[in-house]
């Protein structure tokens, strides 16, 4: 037993070499130890801060993006209902032009037609005229070959065409 019984000086020596170790690294060990445990302290307070911003940071820019993306498909709805009210404005406005463009080719042809039916009515009238003044002139040949046939129509036409005088 006696292995596991130090002696009474020994524990002294001991407790003496502890107490300066004690000392020592009260004095310079301790304030380094802590100093050191409180500085990691401090940098995982301050990374967990800095992630927490980041993470709020993050979540901004998320919403901005969300916001962006909405904005941008708002822009491009926008554009196109722009662009199919261009279209269909276009459309319109080429179906009012072909439409015009019709009336007047129509109202040209009708004035062209209009034109040549009164042509060729006056062709057909100076067709007759000259017609009636051939026949005429033979009725009037054969009817007034002689003299006094001629005197006679004459004086007829002349009782006939009388200007009434009324008193």
């Amino acid at each position: 037993m006696e292995l596991f019984l130090p002696e009474s000086g020994l524990v002294i020596w001991m407790l003496i070499a502890f107490l300066i170790v004690f000392a020592i690294l009260a004095k310079v060990g301790w304030p380094m130890i802590m100093g050191a445990v409180e500085k990691r302290n401090a940098h995982i307070s301050d990374s967990l801060l800095a992630a927490e911003e980041a993470n709020n940071a993050l979540a901004g820019i998320e919403q901005k993006r969300q916001e962006t993306m909405a904005a941008a498909q708002a822009e491009q709805i926008r554009i196109m209902k722009e662009s199919q009210e261009l279209k269909n404005q276009l459309i319109e406005e080429a179906k009012t032009q072909a439409r015009i463009e019709a009336e007047k080719i129509v109202a040209d042809a009708r004035l062209k037609i209009e034109k040549e039916q009164a042509e060729a009515m006056a062709q057909i009238k100076n067709e007759v005229i000259a017609l009636s003044v051939d026949i005429a002139e033979k009725l009037l040949q054969r009817e007034l070959s002689d003299r006094k046939s001629q005197s006679d129509y004459i004086e007829q036409l002349l009782k006939n065409n009388q200007p009434r005088i009324e008193a």
